[in-house]
């Protein structure tokens, strides 16, 4: 099987012959991505995904957009997002132990009976056992860590648990100027960039030709390595939601019954050579490569998970034991892969002028989770910030291998915790892109059949 992926993978490149080989910035190749991804880690993050530690996810869908005018959210019946309704969630969740270390009440047929009634579940996930020490160690933790995202209150009122099976992140019609405008400040505010630069094919932008991709790209190569690497992982995460929409796209709508599947033309307009005069390829590339960045933190953080004192606690002893063993399997592989991204060669200056690197680098980033407030469809918002979160969450692990290497084997670390709502971003974010590199594949072969 592998013979064949290696055979396919050279005779129909990706819908053309440029992305290949090694990629800029680390000592990988794309094809040796596809083989890992496609074969051992993209059929085991789906299964795991789709655990109930890992469906449930707390959200806060409500928190105004604090750079401009909210501008109404999208009417468009594939952007609403469902909560569970109060009745249905465990007492447990109810009492307030949100991300500690707890076993908070929870019973399996509430949420059996939420999702029977086709309505938003919630669960009581949490990571550990019922040790007071524990929760002692919760409530010294503070929010001075390296976070990187703007955390939602999960104390909130307005945060509520959303099934992620049940929302899946697809196409869902929302585009146009308020889309356009939440990514344009992404970029052109938060990305090391002057404004007198333009990014290629941006549509707010004034049209400037070959000057202005040309511009672009000598301001991006002349940047630092840390800056450069910014750039790419916004543009990686950007490119893998886009796939994600080409590959779930309403393709029918009849009488109550929606038809979704992979809309090979929108991908072209998006990533195809000559459509987009080579960005596409650049876009997919920084998709590669923002794999490889969370590759290396699940590779860092993989000591952490495999403590006998941390469980991915749902109240479901057998289920809770087989989402470890299987989350292990995952981090075995990812130990096995040869070309990983060394992250050692990033704020590796003079100290101080990498302290003040890193903490600008942190606080754009942190700003972008925000900007995530600002998406007009609820379902876009809440892939957005699941993404975004789960990003963050990995660069906070990159940037924490100190306190990871001293964390205690038998109780909670004070040096670097993990909230139950950072592991769920984290593992979905990547399960995402791993998908995203999946469906490169299907969509290879859907044009193969076309042509």
């Amino acid at each position: 099987m592998l013979r064949k992926m290696v055979l396919f993978l050279a005779l129909s490149g990706l819908l053309h012959s440029e992305l290949t080989g090694v990629l800029d910035d680390c000592f990988c190749d794309v094809e040796s991505i596809d083989i890992f991804n496609n074969l051992k880690i993209y059929p085991r993050i789906r299964k795991l995904t789709e655990r109930d530690y890992f469906r449930y996810y707390r959200v806060n869908l409500k928190r105004p957009c604090p750079f401009w005018p909210d501008d109404g959210h999208c009417s468009i019946k594939d952007c609403h997002v469902e909560p569970c309704p109060e009745s249905k969630v465990p007492v447990g969740i109810k009492s307030g132990n949100y991300n500690k270390y707890s076993q908070a009440a929870n019973t399996m047929s509430d949420v059996v009976e939420c999702q029977q009634a086709k309505e938003l579940g919630a669960i009581n996930s949490t990571l550990s056992n019922q040790s007071k020490e524990a929760f002692a160690d919760w409530a010294r933790h503070d929010d001075a860590q390296d976070h990187f995202c703007e955390l939602d209150d999960e104390t909130s009122p307005d945060a509520e648990y959303v099934d992620l099976l049940l929302n899946p992140e697809r196409y869902t019609g929302y585009k146009g100027p308020s889309a356009w405008r939440v990514w344009n400040s992404i970029y052109e505010e938060n990305c090391f960039k002057p404004r007198s630069v333009y990014r290629p094919l941006n549509p707010l932008a004034p049209s400037r030709g070959e000057d202005q991709r040309e511009g672009f790209y000598t301001w991006l190569e002349g940047l630092c390595l840390e800056k450069r690497v910014f750039y790419r992982l916004i543009s990686g995460l950007h490119s893998s939601i886009n796939i994600h929409l080409c590959a779930e796209y309403l393709l029918d709508e009849g009488w109550g019954r929606s038809v979704w599947g992979p809309n090979v033309q929108e991908f072209r307009q998006r990533f195809d050579m000559a459509e987009t005069k080579g960005e596409g390829t650049r876009r997919l590339k920084n998709l590669y490569f923002l794999y490889l960045i969370e590759l290396r933190a699940l590779y860092k953080v993989a000591p952490y998970f495999e403590r006998a004192i941390v469980n991915l606690y749902t109240g479901n002893a057998q289920e809770d034991g087989e989402t470890k063993d299987l989350l292990l399997h995952i981090f075995n592989e990812i130990k096995a892969f040869p070309m990983h991204f060394d992250e050692k060669s990033m704020f590796a200056g003079h100290k101080l002028e990498a302290k003040t690197l890193k903490e600008e680098f942190r606080l754009h980033f942190k700003n972008i989770s925000r900007i995530m407030d600002c998406v007009g469809c609820s379902k876009c918002r809440l892939w957005g910030k699941l993404q975004t979160q789960g990003l963050g969450t990995a660069l906070k692990i990159l940037f924490s291998e100190k306190e990871i290497k001293n964390l205690p084997e038998h109780s909670p670390s004070k040096g670097f915790q993990l909230t139950r709502q950072e592991i769920v971003a984290l593992m979905n974010g990547f399960g995402r892109l791993s998908t995203s590199i999946y469906q490169l594949h299907h969509f290879r072969q859907l044009w193969k059949e076309k042509r």
